[in-house]
């Protein structure tokens, strides 16, 4: 599939309709991080396939946020196929939508006047964007005695809570592959900016803008040289300057 892409050994990105997910595999055993729109589903199967796994060898589902367009298919994979679907304790009751931080159709509308935005908001309803997708069995991660300890999942990935996007967006960084997955804490394009590169989405998704700044130095902290966005492709870098770029794109 061209839309899957071997960033590492056992580490690949999907791009899916305006949204990425990825794959971590260790042996059989699979961790999918972020699920897409709901109309990805067939999409997201193929992209396992094409690594050469099945829903089936499905360890856990990593959310990093749980907007309609990274939890599309999480409720179906984790009843389907009895995996739990895992995410930062603040992040649970959003899954479960017993509130909701995510762009109102009031605030597209102000924005339609911006490019790409009305072009993007009818995409997201054929993407499944406005269906019920919440999580009633979402579950927050194991408590880790170190917050650098890495999950026991395939891929080893180490939470980093980076609150601002959603409360308890988190971002998931694979020291040993030298990978950061930065979800919509930075991403690398979208089609309502003009941006390209390391950037943050525009304000209008953003929860708590002065938050989603103070990600980006959590972010900068960390060592990596390939950061992996919920929107947008690859990029090849380090940390640190990826989130001063974003800063100097949001100033």
């Amino acid at each position: 599939m061209e839309d899957v892409t071997q960033v590492r050994p056992g580490v690949h990105l999907v791009h899916g309709s305006d949204t990425n997910w990825v794959i971590l595999t260790e042996g059989d055993a699979v961790t999918l991080v972020d699920t897409g729109y709901r109309n990805d589903r067939d999409q997201l199967i193929a992209s396992l396939e094409a690594v050469g796994r099945r829903p089936e060898d499905l360890t856990a589902i990593l959310i990093t946020h749980a907007h309609a367009d990274h939890i599309g298919s999480a409720r179906h994979l984790g009843e389907t196929y009895d995996v739990p679907v895992l995410m930062h304790p603040g992040e649970v009751p959003h899954a479960r939508r017993e509130f909701l931080h995510q762009v109102t159709p009031g605030q597209i509308l102000r924005n339609s006047w911006r490019p790409g935005v009305v072009p993007w908001a009818r995409r997201v309803i054929r993407s499944g964007g406005t269906a019920d997708v919440r999580v009633p069995r979402a579950e927050a991660f194991p408590d880790l005695p170190d917050p650098l300890e890495p999950l026991d999942l395939p891929g080893r990935p180490v939470p980093v809570h980076t609150p601002g996007h959603t409360g308890g967006h988190c971002a998931y960084h694979l020291p040993q592959a030298g990978v950061l997955i930065t979800g919509d804490a930075l991403v690398t394009g979208h089609p309502t900016s003009r941006v390209r590169g390391p950037q943050l989405l525009p304000s209008m998704f953003q929860h708590d803008w002065d938050g989603a700044l103070g990600a980006l130095r959590v972010m900068g902290a960390l060592e990596a040289d390939v950061l992996l966005p919920g929107h947008g492709p690859a990029h090849d870098g380090s940390p640190a300057a990826a989130t001063e770029q974003a800063r100097r794109a949001a100033a």
